[in-house]
Order: C-alpha cells, then sequence, then structure tokens
C-alpha cells in the first residue's frame, strides 16, 4: 500500500485527519448524546486521542463515492466512520442505551456497524482487524 502521502519525501506534510466539521440545528443537544451515547467528549465537540489506539498501524481514511448510496439512510452527503477497538462490546452498550443498529458486516479487515446520530448523520463504527495492505 502506498503511504498516506505518497511516496516518502521530506518536508511538510500531513499527518492524520483534524475533525470533521458540520452545522446542526442544536450543537449542545448533539454534543451531549455524542457524550451520553458514544461516550465521546471534549471541550469543542467529541474528541479522541489518537494515543489511546492500540491497534498495529492505525489509520484514517478519506474515501470518495460516485453517488450517497453507501451513506443512506444518513442525510447530509457524508458519513462519521469512528474506529472502535471491540465492536461487538460497543454494540451491545449501544443497544442497552436504546440505539438502533442499522446493519452490521464483517469484512476481514474490519468489522463494521451503521447507526444515526439525533440529526440524520450516518455514523460508521469500525474495528480495525488487520494492518493496511
Amino acid at each position: 500500500m502506498a503511504q498516506a502521502n505518497g511516496p516518502e519525501r521530506m518536508g511538510p506534510k500531513i499527518t492524520g485527519m483534524g475533525g470533521v466539521f458540520y452545522a446542526v440545528s442544536d450543537p449542545a443537544a448533539t454534543r451531549a448524546w455524542y457524550r451520553d451515547v458514544l461516550g465521546l467528549d471534549g471541550e469543542y465537540g467529541p474528541q479522541m486521542l489518537w494515543s489511546e489506539e492500540t491497534c498495529e498501524q492505525p489509520y484514517s481514511l478519506i474515501s470518495h463515492f460516485a453517488d450517497d448510496t453507501y451513506i443512506k439512510p444518513g442525510r447530509g452527503g457524508f458519513m462519521i466512520n469512528l474506529r472502535v477497538d471491540d465492536l461487538d462490546g460497543f454494540v451491545a452498550l449501544l443497544k442497552e442505551r436504546g440505539v438502533e443498529i442499522l446493519d452490521s458486516a464483517d469484512e476481514g479487515y474490519g468489522k463494521f456497524a451503521w447507526l444515526l446520530d439525533p440529526d440524520g448523520i450516518k455514523i460508521e463504527l469500525w474495528q480495525q482487524c488487520a494492518p493496511p495492505e
């Protein structure tokens, strides 16, 4: 697999995903849902520390699609992918909290589950099961 920034080079480079930013009608309510349901909190919104990641060669991905079929039934033309360390355990926790899981899949390189946040944004939960190829 090619490196995230193309061939190895000297000089400045992008080192990772900085965040996802989007408008909602009630930011405080959305942040409360992310805190109470997903366990993500932070001064400016949900924060995740890469230092807590234990997977071998963790990575983030920016993926482009010709249409929004994969993003549906989410709205807004985008989806948020969140890494988890134990997908089955996290899905069980979400179900205890009354969250509807839209679907799940095991693709070998990773396990996935999908849900909607309170604003209808699709969230993909991803447990990385193998390093990038």
